[in-house]
């Protein structure tokens, strides 16, 4: 069985990492959606309500599992028994830092691969950083984010 890890801080999970775990999940055989557990970050959601939303937004994909690491991702991917690692592309600038954490990676875990996926055109702009700003000016977040992810994102944020 082949394994991929799409792993990220998912701080909130946007349309764009979904199309991305629903196109990874029909290209292979298990994906371990993982949760990177990051001290230099300040996230708004805790690691478990990451993975919790992500379990939620994702139970509709049997192949799919939530999951959460520190650490390095080749030592994760090599506990998991991983051979991919899925990552997504949105701009050029995306390519240069991720091809550098490809080779990086594949230099560390010679039998780990990374794969990329292009993010559909609809969703190239969006990131979690931009959700989370315009939340913050209590803009519309809709087309971003799933409604139960809205309605959490705007509760943890203390927004109407």
């Amino acid at each position: 069985m082949v394994t991929a890890i799409y792993p990220g801080s998912f701080d909130p999970v946007t349309r764009g990492h979904l199309d991305i775990i629903e196109r990874a999940s029909a290209t292979m055989e298990k994906v371990i959606v993982a949760v990177l557990r990051n001290g230099m970050k300040n996230p708004v959601f805790t690691v478990e309500e990451r993975v919790k939303l992500l379990q939620e937004e994702t139970s509709h994909l049997e192949n799919v599992e939530i999951d959460a690491f520190d650490g390095l991702l080749v030592d994760y991917a090599k506990r998991r028994s991983a051979k991919i690692i899925i990552r997504g592309l949105r701009a050029v600038t995306d390519f240069e830092y991720e091809l550098q954490m490809s080779q990086t990676n594949r230099k560390l875990a010679p039998d780990v691969d990374t794969l990329f996926f292009t993010t559909s055109l609809e969703y190239a702009y969006l990131s979690s950083s931009i959700v989370k700003e315009v939340a913050s000016f209590g803009g519309d977040i809709s087309a971003f984010v799933t409604p139960h992810v809205e309605s959490e994102l705007r509760r943890k944020m203390g927004l109407k």
